[in-house]
């Protein structure tokens, strides 16, 4: 009988790599990161603009997104158990389909992993001179970038051990708002009653209202694809990892619903609303049931949550996928290195952080959410295809199952994307396509013309 092989040991056999980072994390490590970066307390930020665009039904919009983009989280629940390693959608595409694909996959994604530490900051920045009047604006960027970028190069043994502090806070502080929220409800507040008008109004469904729910929500679920950039720093990821992302994703949509369907009957008056209601919805529900003091510590809480667990965990994922790529060679060898202490891609932490401190002075938050969103999904399109061309085209798995999981699926998924894809404007198109310009340049510069592939494609052994 054939010797099990460790983790360390498949990567160096089997992918062509030396373990270099720490493996020390286990299926609720990966879960428990997932679930922060995703942040189970998201739709406080933007529920009010969900509930309006969703008329009135932002639970259900959220419901159909989780089964939206369900599709493409299973996708990676097949390459992550294939292809244990770091990297996330570069990785996948790169063996599953093309090494310069794979490139210009993980080029991409790095619209959102690269920009979206940048985005959460400036929201932060905002909320924090919203809590503290006339506070430097400049200051909040400033105090959270050092203090993530700290963290990050010290590793996920420290990053685990706040992940679990602000995951115990943000719980207690999603039971308090439904208790409280139930308690004001029954006492003929809101809605004055449970009703399903936020989860069902037949009325109002139609296929047009399902598919704008899709773009709406599907873009509130991007983050669950960061737990694949752990397959190095977790134990048995070739289990762990997908199991990993499905139950983050289940815990997540459990707690989006909940608050949603929570707070929709506490202000069923959508309509009346006007921009600056709307943008803080959630706050003045919080205001409403339990007064300025509760709506304070949830501001706080809001802070803490995404400036500290959202941004650490959004920059502990680019920091790994800069890594990977780094040390194939497709971009500046300089981003493989590893910190020989703390066992971390220190080099890719340090430059997030300069960069995301660059974008927020030049780029305003909407420029900011299209270009993460816009780099996502094509990530996750070429990621569909992938598992498709792996597994149905070069495998040939076209049993019952087979075709299911490898041909149906990932092609759902695909259409999914795509449509998101049509409601981007013009500018977050133009933008989009430049930066895929940029990286054909790149890619043809550092492969000699699409000629050569990294060292390590060659050692593939599947």
């Amino acid at each position: 009988m054939a010797e099990k092989l460790s983790s360390a040991e498949k990567l160096e056999q089997q992918f062509g790599y030396k373990q270099e980072l720490r493996r020390g994390m286990g299926l609720w490590d990966v879960v428990l990161y997932g679930v922060l970066f995703m942040v189970i307390i998201a739709p406080h930020s933007i529920w009010g603009l969900v509930q309006q665009q969703g008329l009135g039904m932002s639970t259900l919009v959220y419901l159909v997104g989780f089964v939206a983009i369900g599709f493409t989280a299973l996708s990676y629940v097949r390459m992550s158990k294939k292809f244990p390693i770091a990297g996330s959608v570069y990785s996948y595409v790169q063996r599953g389909l093309n090494p310069h694909a794979g490139f210009i996959s993980g080029w991409m994604i790095l619209l959102d992993y690269c920009i979206a530490p940048a985005l959460l900051y400036t929201m932060v920045a905002n909320w924090g001179v919203m809590l503290v009047p006339n506070s430097p604006w400049w200051l909040w960027i400033i105090v959270f970038v050092a203090f993530n970028t700290f963290v990050n190069i010290r590793g996920v043994s420290l990053t685990r051990g706040i992940d679990f502090v602000i995951f115990a806070i943000e719980i207690i502080a999603v039971i308090a708002f439904v208790a409280l929220g139930c308690n004001f409800i029954m006492g003929g507040g809101g809605a004055g009653e449970f009703n399903m008008d936020p989860i069902w109004q037949p009325d109002v469904v139609t296929p047009t209202f399902i598919a704008a729910g899709i773009s709406i929500a599907a873009l509130n679920f991007l983050g669950f694809d960061g737990i694949s950039t752990l397959a190095e720093e977790t134990h048995e990821p070739e289990k762990n990892i997908g199991r990993g992302i499905m139950i983050a994703l289940l815990i997540i949509i459990v707690c989006f619903s909940v608050q949603t369907y929570i707070a929709s009957l506490i202000q069923p008056d959508w309509m009346s609303w006007d921009e600056e209601h709307a943008n803080n919805a959630f706050f003045y529900g919080c205001q409403l049931i339990g007064g300025n003091l509760f709506m304070n510590i949830m501001l706080v809480i809001n802070i803490v949550a995404v400036g500290i667990a959202n941004i650490m965990n959004a920059q502990l994922a680019a920091s790994r996928l800069l890594y990977s790529m780094g040390r194939d060679g497709v971009i500046p060898r300089i981003f493989g290195k590893v910190h020989p202490k703390f066992k971390t891609p220190w080099v890719g932490s340090i430059f997030i952080g300069i960069v995301a401190f660059i974008l927020v002075a030049i780029l305003g938050m909407a420029d900011l959410a299209t270009l993460v969103n816009f780099g996502a999904l094509f990530g996750f399109i070429m990621l569909n295809f992938s598992v498709f061309w792996y597994f149905f085209v070069k495998q040939k798995e076209r049993s019952f199952g087979g075709v299911v999981k490898y041909l149906i699926c990932p092609w759902i998924g695909i259409a999914i994307l795509v449509y998101v894809f049509t409601g981007f404007q013009a500018l977050t198109w133009a933008m989009g396509i430049t930066w895929f310009v940029i990286g054909m340049i790149v890619a043809a510069v550092k492969s000699k013309g699409f000629k050569e592939v990294p060292e390590a494609f060659k050692n593939l052994d599947v």
